[in-house]
């Protein structure tokens, strides 16, 4: 019930079926160049991201420091330094792979529509999840390569100044531009929210379809074991809990009230699969590796949104009690 309130059931059942409809035809992603497609959805998706940008929301939430600090900590910071250390221990290419897209997963921004969606029913404090969860987004533009730089060496077919280029051109330009056009037609990006969000997904859904046709048609995956996808899923469990104690402790320890430790919570542990998917085309665009980077993301997206659901109910029920 709940996660029909959020509306990601579909989104979610869609990302599975990409994979073995990729498998299936993964010529299709050349016949109907999706490449040159997905290039010009990334624009648009940042484009329309940049309209629904209201400097207003930023200036009145800038009071709360600590929380957005704690928030943007967690999201930069203690995500990729759990999983560094972990890289001298990558023995084989598929395990390196994996890394990879592990630290990849790690250096992500926080998810916006949903850690909003989240913070509401469990009743937290909302102004502070859309300031911190549109800042993220705008943060993880400039971070999340330059965390990359640190292992981009190791991921084949990647070109810096290629990748600066079109982080310039799909993504900066477009945000600008949006940011700039805000107070003109601002309003029809926020009338039509749902619509772009059915655009936003779509365009994600074939980044997914064509980086695996081109990992299928490479034969990438026709020796990983079942036994590594499983440990894959446990080590991103592990660190998605990990995090979430994190965050859980030092917001209490910093004496946040509960509404600022849900926000805490829950736009501190959440990562964008919109923007993973946006920057693995970017960045990884061309790799046959690319779907193994974007793997881990997709597995993340989809446990983060059962659990996270789950606790927000939870609160959401405990908040209730509590004032009546």
């Amino acid at each position: 019930m709940l996660l029909n309130k959020i509306k990601m059931n579909g989104f979610i059942m869609a990302l599975l079926i990409a994979i073995p409809v990729a498998y299936l035809f993964p010529n299709g992603s050349a016949i109907l160049h999706l490449n040159e497609v997905t290039d010009v959805g990334i624009g648009l998706i940042f484009f329309f991201y940049g309209l629904k940008l209201s400097m207003s929301t930023f200036r009145s939430g800038v009071r709360n420091y600590k929380l957005h600090l704690l928030i943007h900590l967690s999201t930069f910071v203690f995500f990729p330094l759990l999983v560094l250390p972990f890289k001298s221990l990558m023995a084989g290419e598929t395990a390196q792979l994996l890394w990879v897209g592990m630290f990849f997963l790690a250096v992500l921004p926080s998810t916006v529509s949903s850690s909003v969606v989240m913070v509401s029913i469990a009743k937290g404090n909302i102004p502070a999840a859309i300031f911190n969860a549109s800042l993220s987004g705008l943060l993880g533009v400039i971070l999340t390569p330059l965390w990359l730089g640190l292992v981009i060496d190791d991921v084949q077919g990647v070109s810096v100044l290629t990748v600066i280029t079109k982080l310039l051109l799909q993504i900066v330009l477009p945000l600008t531009l949006g940011i700039l056009l805000h107070h003109k037609i601002g309003h029809f990006a926020v009338k039509k929210s749902t619509l772009i969000g059915y655009f936003d997904k779509t365009v994600i859904i074939l980044i997914v379809y064509s980086s695996f046709c081109l990992s299928f048609n490479a034969n990438l995956f026709s020796g990983m074991q079942i036994e590594v996808l499983l440990l894959l899923y446990a080590a991103i469990l592990a660190l998605f809990l990990l995090v979430m104690l994190v965050v859980h402790l030092i917001s209490k320890k910093l004496g946040f009230s509960l509404e600022d430790r849900v926000t805490a919570l829950f736009c501190g542990s959440k990562k964008s699969l919109v923007h993973g998917s946006v920057m693995a085309k970017i960045m990884f665009g061309h790799s046959i590796n690319a779907s193994i980077y974007i793997l881990p993301v997709m597995i993340y997206h989809m446990s983060q949104l059962l659990i996270i659901a789950f606790i927000a109910e939870r609160y959401g029920k405990r908040k209730a009690m509590l004032s009546t």
